[in-house]
């Protein structure tokens, strides 16, 4: 069996940086989501946690993110108190996961935008309970294949 970080290598074309372990995996057992460390192997700051590495879920998220979510998600968060919140929450989580680096999801700085839906799909897949993160995934549906694994072992 290939190890994880060789098959994360080949879902995104390189060696992974900072990679820490596979946070979260697709239905047929193979890796969705990773987790990276702060800082990379050479010490520079490596600000987004959870990296969504399936080719599926990537493309279906680089969908709504081409169809102007980024820019809809925002301006949903500022308009529903309720993803507002969710929002929140999720960025002082993230701080309080990684104080070293003090950024919310996917390494933001100012609150209350998002500047990568990625970042916040990969987040609510490797943290459940996030909300806004669970409706930016219902946007990017189907996450998985529906034929197998767009991911094989060689």
């Amino acid at each position: 069996m290939t190890d994880d970080r060789a098959l994360v290598a080949r879902q995104i074309g390189r060696s992974p940086r900072a990679f820490r372990r596979v946070a979260v995996r697709c239905p047929f057992g193979r890796p969705a989501v990773t987790e990276q460390a702060p800082f990379d192997e050479n010490g520079t700051p490596f600000p987004t946690e959870f990296w969504v590495t399936c080719p599926h879920l990537a493309a279906q998220i680089a969908r709504v993110e081409a169809a102007g979510g980024v820019e809809r998600w925002t301006r949903a968060a500022g308009d529903d108190p309720r993803l507002a919140r969710s929002l929140a929450n999720a960025d002082a989580e993230q701080r309080a996961l990684r104080p070293e680096l003090d950024a919310g999801v996917g390494g933001a700085t100012r609150s209350g935008s998002l500047k990568c839906l990625h970042a916040h799909a990969a987040f609510a897949l490797a943290r459940p309970g996030y909300e806004l993160g669970d409706r930016i995934l219902a946007d990017a549906a189907p996450l998985w294949p529906a034929d197998g694994c767009c991911t094989t072992a060689t």
